[in-house]
């Protein structure tokens, strides 16, 4: 498999998914004998104008486990050419001509296709604007349930929080509805439930989906439950109460109300939704996910430089 720009989860295929599981689970075996040079002559540019620590540490290692070099950088808006007012197409024209790879996380929806469009070497999009997607966090999630459940057709996935900007949940729910038999539960108050064109999108390939807000009503029927951030500052903007975030937190208490068999995941930084108590619990993978983001974006980055 050779890609080209990495932009949005819906330009994988089942076969593309398959083969990239497959290259994923190879790169484990080969961080366990200490990495490989294949891709020392290739040079990686990490060009985020957001925060991050995990997606962007999890590229970096995966560029050095591969051999390769790392051009890096956080908070590119505040460069001085971006801060003197550069486009971002000016930006990646300039950078493109340095490394081999781009990794940008862009500000706004759709600044991934952006640069893609004019960039002269592959892009992968990791996260755009709020509520644009995340493909690689949805990839890496979607290898998890895979490597958790054993297997992803007829699985019943709970997608709890903040589910109108959630770029990570927007993204998963393109990948899950590629599957056969798959359920999703979409969980949040009102004001924070998924947009219409996620449900669109799942209507068009007759993928089963349900909205709630009581999330104890269905823990015990799912495989997994996928938590996300309700940000307290966007409650009262919304009309919310601050104790809507309590009915989402899981607790002990919540989770004897989960199968023994199913998932507890959240793609980070946690703050009020899961309790530390929980992370000794065998049903939490949620550090796993971060462990499956270096193989993945190890495999990604394989399939983009040409392996």
């Amino acid at each position: 498999m050779k890609l080209g720009h990495v932009i949005e989860s819906q330009q994988f295929t089942l076969p593309m998914l398959v083969e990239l599981f497959e290259v994923a689970d190879q790169m484990e075996r080969i961080i366990a004998r200490g990495g490989t040079q294949d891709y020392q002559n290739k040079i990686m540019a990490s060009l985020f104008y957001e925060h991050s620590t995990r997606t962007r540490f999890s590229f970096e290692s995966a560029m050095y486990r591969l051999g390769g070099k790392v051009l890096s950088t956080e908070r590119a808006n505040t460069f001085s050419s971006v801060a003197a007012g550069e486009t971002l197409e000016d930006t990646i024209r300039v950078v493109s001509s340095y490394a081999d790879v781009i990794v940008l996380r862009h500000n706004e929806i759709g600044g991934a296709a952006r640069a893609a469009a004019i960039s002269t070497v592959p892009i992968v999009n990791a996260g755009d604007g709020k509520g644009g997607q995340h493909p690689t966090q949805a990839l890496l999630d979607l290898y998890t349930i895979y490597k958790g459940v054993k297997t992803i057709e007829g699985v019943k996935v709970a997608l709890v929080g903040n589910l109108t900007d959630g770029r990570t949940v927007r993204s998963l729910a393109y990948l899950l509805g590629k599957f056969e038999r798959v359920k999703l539960y979409f969980v949040a108050p009102d004001s924070f439930q998924i947009k219409q064109d996620i449900l669109d999108y799942l209507t068009k390939h007759n993928v089963w989906f349900a909205r709630e807000s009581n999330l104890k009503k269905i823990l015990p029927e799912v495989d997994v439950v996928y938590s996300t951030r309700i940000e307290p500052e966007l409650l009262t903007q919304r009309g919310e109460r601050l104790e809507t975030i309590s009915q989402y937190f899981i607790d002990d208490t919540l989770l004897k109300l989960l199968p023994s068999h199913a998932l507890v995941m959240h793609p980070l930084p946690r703050l009020h939704e899961i309790s530390p108590t929980v992370d000794s619990n065998s049903r939490a993978v949620y550090f796993k996910q971060t462990k499956n983001g270096v193989l993945i974006r190890m495999a990604l980055l394989a399939s983009v430089l040409g392996y």
